[in-house]
């Protein structure tokens, strides 16, 4: 986001307005409009941005998330952030870390991905994961996650209670280590991974974000990160060709069912300013 772009949106919001009584249902309303009002204008700043943020959304969006500001004002928010491998989820979850330090965030990021199964078995089986991959053992299926866990999990977390997720161990042996890494509630939900919008747990979501990139730069970041990794570059290509194939079964047909796209390549830097001023005019209110 170019400077002056940046400061038109920051003033545009140094105007406190009076905060509305939210334990009643005209207070809340009334948050809803402005809150309304604001994403409308984050939408028309981002279509001048060089790069743009948001690719699309869905046009009942806003009046979804709004009714459900408004009629459960007590629940955590639930954000699904999905797309396909190399997309960008970690990359954008990282940066959203970082903005939670800076700007002291409620709001926590809970991996999906560590609520794989446990497969230690097969591979031992096997003989290695790669083995295991290429007798045809589908390990992006929606049955390969424990779903039920997961959802609990969210819901938990939505209610106010904090949890201990598993931990998927990312060492090739395929070992999940039960009730392994401690997660808060906040006021922020973000789940990030593939399978935050299978069948089981895409219904629990407030807004269901997609990040979408195109193949030949996810597949030029898959093979730079298989080199960062010490991957066999022959053995990297054979488990993109499966991703790949995975991706477009599991997860790139669920893409019409996500609230708002973003764009993958879009400047980190710029990503943190929408960050920044989205945090920016939801606090923008002050007590009489």
């Amino acid at each position: 986001m170019n400077t002056l772009v940046k400061n038109l949106l920051i003033e545009q919001t140094k105007e406190k307005i009076q905060k509305p009584d939210c334990a009643t249902r005209a207070g809340r309303s009334l948050l809803a409009f402005y809150l309304q009002t604001k994403f409308k204008q984050i939408i028309n700043h981002d279509k001048k941005s060089d790069k743009q943020l948001i690719i699309d959304y869905k046009k009942d969006f806003l009046d979804n998330f709004t009714n459900r500001l408004i009629n459960k004002p007590k629940d955590k928010i639930l954000i699904a952030l999905t797309g396909e491998s190399a997309s960008g989820k970690s990359t954008i979850c990282t940066q959203i870390t970082e903005c939670i330090k800076t700007l002291n965030l409620p709001i926590t990021i809970l991996a999906a991905d560590n609520y794989f199964k446990d497969i230690s078995r097969l591979i031992k089986e096997y003989g290695s994961f790669d083995l295991l991959r290429d007798a045809g053992y589908d390990v992006d299926s929606p049955s390969n996650f424990d779903l039920d866990l997961l959802k609990r999990d969210i819901l938990k977390l939505q209610k106010g209670f904090d949890i201990k997720s598993p931990e998927y161990l990312v060492n090739g042996e395929g070992k999940s280590v039960p009730e392994s890494i401690e997660y808060q509630s906040n006021k922020i939900i973000i789940v990030e991974g593939m399978c935050s919008i299978y069948d089981k747990v895409e219904n629990i979501f407030d807004i269901k974000v997609y990040i979408d990139l195109d193949e030949k730069e996810r597949k030029r970041r898959f093979i730079d990160r298989a080199k960062s990794r010490n991957q066999d570059k022959n053995n990297a290509l054979k488990h993109w060709e499966y991703i790949q194939e995975a991706g477009r079964k599991y997860v790139a047909v669920n893409k019409n069912k996500c609230d708002i796209i973003i764009n993958g390549e879009c400047n980190l830097k710029y990503f943190s300013h929408m960050i920044e001023y989205i945090n920016l005019i939801t606090n923008n209110f002050c007590e009489d």
